[in-house]
């Protein structure tokens, strides 16, 4: 039997009458946590330049819009694209890379203030067949009245106040506490123009200390890379308590060199039979919109998106060589996409433990600096169709599962419940943490239930690098329900083990969730 959700209507009433470890009397602790993530989706920011996979990034990112709470859509300048004064200033860019390639430029491959709108209309004529598939999907009126224009004019502009900025500013101020998850998906400037501009009120006043503890407390970044100089030249030494996820390496999988870090085995997901036939086409005009290798279209403003154009010629241009060569349909580059799959609750805990593994990477917490984690060679995961350590595996082990959730969503762009597939819901028999003591026989028991009646797979497995303890220890039963292991007797006090109980449903489009379970050393 399917089983549908009503519970939004009844959410606040439920928030009141319920703390927040409470468990709604006749409901079970699932229903009640279901509740609890519709309640308690994070809140974000996204600040863009809009690069064409700014733009497959943010496709793919409304499909996701009911798992969190979009705030704002600001419009930002990078390294690589910014719109110029119109009065003709010539910029010099600080990045070495963008100097030498571009030199002295008035403006630089802009898209232009307009490209969400087209998207949020496009998303508006799907709109009613997403809320057949899930509750909490914002009205496309709603995400209109968020976008805003920020610090656009050059790379690493943040001279000025902008009504992005302003707007970043208040919600950093506001009363409400949870984390604003602030995503970079171009340059940090107009974030540090909102940071300026409370600086430059506050600083030096009797409200100044609370503020900074406010805003620290609250704003999480999440950068792809440093595509100005901003955060290393204002944000880092000015508010060194704001916290970073900085990913500078595993986001390469999603990106415009996927082939090099994709296995072979797994890059028909990215291939243009996938791309073209289960996202694409025949999804309804969001997912038409979407820029693939080959597909004849071309951006406004950015005289370099040649991706569109006949692939003979692409692939023997100096990117394609690079980068390629691919195929029709091929998949482009959403180099951005980890900034806001990290926010997706698919039962990984991984929201406020980056170190912990997930959708969106696995970063580490600096040696250096204690209010910043980063991905790396420290942050490497083993590779097995390498057989070495990878620093893009992290982000690439979960392609399989992250594809074929896409694909499962363009199908409630035009399909009804009925005939679309939904993620099963996932739980654990006992505590998600767990001490144990060496030599000790542990058993673990999932249970899940499909709301479209598939059968379901159970796989457990241990994901080393996340725990502490330096050795994965067999497994007996990996493949059902129940797992059992024996606590290696070795394992010291305060070592963890992280083990993942994976559980997908056999439909054609298989939809993977998960829960964690950390064992530690007592």
């Amino acid at each position: 039997m399917k089983l549908k959700r009503n519970l939004i209507a009844i959410a606040p009433a439920i928030a009141l009458l319920l703390g927040p470890a409470s468990c709604q009397p006749g409901a079970t602790a699932t229903d009640n946590a279901e509740t609890a993530d519709l309640l308690h989706r994070p809140r974000t920011v996204v600040t863009t330049d809009g690069e064409i996979d700014d733009v497959d990034s943010f496709i793919r990112m409304l499909l996701y819009a009911n798992e969190f709470q979009i705030e704002g859509l600001v419009y930002s300048s990078s390294q690589w694209h910014y719109k110029g004064d119109g009065a003709g200033t010539l910029f010099t860019s600080e990045m070495e890379m963008t100097r030498n390639i571009y030199g002295e430029r008035t403006d630089l491959r802009w898209p232009g203030t307009q490209w969400m709108q087209g998207l949020i209309a496009s998303y508006a004529a799907v709109y009613p067949n997403l809320q057949k598939h899930a509750e909490g999907y914002p009205h496309p009126d709603s995400l209109l009245a968020k976008i805003r224009v920020g610090n656009i004019d050059f790379e690493g502009e943040m001279e000025r106040d902008t009504e992005g900025s302003e707007f970043i500013k208040a919600l950093l101020l506001d009363d409400n506490p949870a984390p604003l998850y602030l995503q970079v998906w171009g340059g940090t400037n107009t974030i540090a123009r909102a940071l300026k501009s409370i600086d430059a009120t506050y600083r030096g006043t009797d409200q100044w200390e609370s503020l900074y503890r406010k805003v620290c407390e609250k704003a999480v970044i999440y950068a792809i890379l440093d595509q100005d100089a901003t955060y290393r030249k204002y944000i880092a030494p000015q508010w060194p308590d704001l916290k970073i996820y900085y990913n500078a390496n595993q986001f390469w999988c999603f990106a415009y060199m996927w082939k090099h870090a994709v296995p072979q085995t797994w890059q028909h997901y990215l291939q243009g039979n996938f791309m073209r036939n289960e996202i694409v086409e025949n999804h309804g005009p969001l997912l038409k919109d979407y820029y693939a290798y080959g597909d004849g279209q071309k951006q406004a403003g950015d005289p370099e998106h040649l991706h569109g154009i006949a692939l003979d010629s692409f692939n023997r241009s100096r990117m394609g060589q690079a980068w390629g060569p691919f195929e029709p349909y091929d998949f482009i580059s959403e180099g951005d996409s980890p900034a806001y799959l990290h926010l997706i609750d698919v039962g990984l805990g991984n929201l406020e433990h980056p170190e912990y593994g997930g959708w969106g990477g696995r970063l580490v917490h600096s040696d250096s600096l204690p209010n910043r984690w980063e991905d790396g060679p420290q942050a490497s995961d083993f590779n097995p169709f390498r057989d070495s350590l990878d620093a893009t595996f992290p982000q690439t082990r979960w392609i399989p599962a992250i594809q074929e959730d896409f694909a499962g969503r363009a199908d409630w762009c035009v399909l009804g419940f009925e005939q679309a597939n939904h993620p099963p819901r996932v739980w654990l028999e006992g505590a998600g943490s767990r001490s144990v003591a060496p030599g000790e026989v542990v058993t673990l028991t999932g249970q899940a239930e499909d709301p479209d009646g598939d059968a379901l797979k159970y796989h457990w497995w241990v994901y080393r690098e996340a725990g502490t303890y330096p050795v994965s220890p067999p497994l007996s039963g990996a493949d059902s329900r129940e797992v059992s292991l024996t606590i290696p007797l070795n394992l010291e006090p305060g070592q963890t083990l992280h083990l993942i109980l994976e559980v997908h449903d056999q439909a054609d489009h298989p939809m993977t969730r998960y829960r964690r379970v950390i064992l530690t050393g007592q």
